[in-house]
């Protein structure tokens, strides 16, 4: 007898439409940004340790009620964000698994998401523990974006339609996935940064990576200069191909953002890295990041979504919510 999960007897009695499952795609992916922010206000706001503890914020209490400071608020509210986050995540879970027709990919990235969720508040408990130490919060960055790039999966899976039209050549296909890796690069490179200069997370003293901070923010500005050049050849070599309009667009968009991006960042680290600029220059980080993600899959469509030959219509007996 073969053991059936909650969610495999739901299916087996209802199912969910196509729009259930782009709103909760939509609303992973949106979370997983807001996250980010939360992140990197709680980073410039000195309130990294306004919760000293974790998975409780006093040690006692999983949330102050009258919260003892505006870091403890700030540290609260952006713990609370997970929250938001899970709920989201957990929508798109149960969407997919109750469409109509089943996909194990999709349904398996929509687990991803939720494991990634664990992994990055689990790093985020240990950042506390251990103060703050900076390769922890680096680690704690890092599977953020892996979360995003996994949201960026799943909702681009959740909008594939197939199709056999023509797509952009092996070279297109190819500067892309060179794109991606300089993007990841650049993310890397800019946790370095972080983990060596000002605004470490607290107002009290919080050890560094000790990298030279100049010499960091040279490499990180290089890296970015590198990812540019990439998207501009990537974009001239799609304006020539039949199957490359779809992803030239969509290259147009993502180096619109990232001059934008390479404009806040370079105004931050000349006028002394001001905290509005530093979280407006984070969030772009993050949306440079799902901007490489979705030319890689608009230049490729068919990289995340090949249907499973196991894919199977739910019995006729479901009913459609």
């Amino acid at each position: 007898m073969r053991l059936r999960t909650p969610l495999g007897w739901a299916a087996e009695r209802w199912t969910l439409g196509a729009r259930a499952l782009r709103w909760g795609t939509t609303a992973a992916l949106v979370a997983s940004i807001l996250i980010v922010l939360g992140g990197a206000t709680v980073r410039v706001t000195g309130s990294g340790l306004g919760c000293p503890d974790w998975p409780t914020c006093d040690g006692t209490n999983v949330i102050q009620l009258v919260p003892d400071s505006i870091h403890t608020l700030i540290e609260q509210t952006n713990r609370l964000l997970t929250s938001v986050l899970i709920a989201a995540v957990g929508w798109a879970i149960v969407a997919a698994r109750l469409q109509p027709r089943r996909d194990r990919t999709l349904t398996r990235l929509a687990w991803s998401m939720f494991w990634l969720v664990i992994a990055n508040a689990v790093a985020g408990g240990f950042s506390v523990w251990y103060k703050l130490n900076p390769w922890i919060v680096a680690l704690h960055f890092v599977l953020a974006m892996g979360l995003l790039a996994c949201a960026t999966f799943t909702w681009h899976r959740a909008r594939w339609h197939g199709g056999d039209g023509p797509r952009p050549s092996i070279a297109s296909r190819s500067l892309a996935w060179a794109l991606v890796i300089a993007a990841a690069a650049l993310i890397l490179a800019g946790t370095l940064v972080t983990g060596s200069g000002p605004h470490a997370g607290d107002s009290s003293e919080v050890p560094r990576m000790g990298f030279d901070w100049t010499v960091v923010v040279w490499v990180h500005g290089l890296v970015a200069v590198l990812v540019l050049a990439l998207a501009t050849a990537l974009a001239f070599r799609l304006r020539a191909e039949e199957g490359g309009r779809l992803a030239l667009r969509r290259v147009g968009i993502f180096l619109l953002v990232l001059l934008v991006q390479l404009a806040v960042g370079a105004t931050q680290s000349l006028i002394g890295l001001p905290e509005v600029l530093v979280i407006a220059h984070v969030v772009l980080a993050a949306l440079v990041w799902v901007g490489a993600l979705r030319v890689l899959l608009d230049t490729d469509p068919r990289l995340w979504a090949v249907r499973d030959s196991t894919a199977h219509a739910q019995p006729s007996a479901t009913r459609t919510l």
